[in-house]
C-alpha cells in the first residue's frame, strides 16, 4: 500500500470532542492540516503540520518505535499494518489510517466507556 503523498484535510468527525479527551482543547485549529507520507518500503515518516506547528513521527512496521505524541511526549510502540491499515497504539488513543479512494483516512479512538472517535479525512494534493 503507497501512503507516499502529500495530503489536504478535507472534512473532520469530532475533533474538539478529541482534543479534550486527550487534554489538547486549547490546541483547536481552524487551519488545513497537510500531512506529508515519506514511505520506503517498511519505513514510514509521517509529518502534520499548520502554520507555526508541526508534528513528525518517524516508524517502520512490525518493529517496536520510539514515537512522539502531539504534546511532545515520547513513548515506544508497535506499529502494525494489516489489511492496508498502519495501526499504532498512541498512549492516550489508537490510531489507524488507511487509503479509501486515494484519500487518506485516520481515526483516533480513545478508551473508556466515554470513548471518542475521532475521524480526519484528507485528499491527495
Amino acid at each position: 500500500m503507497a501512503f507516499a503523498g502529500k495530503y489536504e484535510l478535507e472534512s473532520q468527525e469530532n475533533y474538539e470532542e478529541f482534543l479534550a479527551a486527550i487534554g489538547l482543547l486549547n490546541a483547536k485549529t481552524d487551519h488545513k492540516v497537510i500531512t506529508e507520507v515519506l514511505q520506503d518500503g517498511s519505513g514510514f515518516t509521517w509529518t502534520q503540520s499548520i502554520p507555526n506547528w508541526t508534528w513528525s513521527n518517524k516508524f517502520t512496521v512490525g518493529q517496536d518505535c520510539e514515537l512522539t505524541t502531539m504534546k511532545g511526549v515520547k513513548f515506544t510502540a508497535a506499529v502494525t499494518m494489516e489489511g492496508g491499515k498502519i495501526s499504532i497504539p498512541f498512549p492516550q488513543y489508537h490510531f489507524t489510517a488507511e487509503l479509501i479512494e486515494d484519500k487518506l483516512v485516520m481515526i483516533c479512538l480513545t478508551p473508556g466507556e466515554k470513548s471518542v472517535t475521532f475521524r480526519r479525512t484528507s485528499r491527495r494534493i
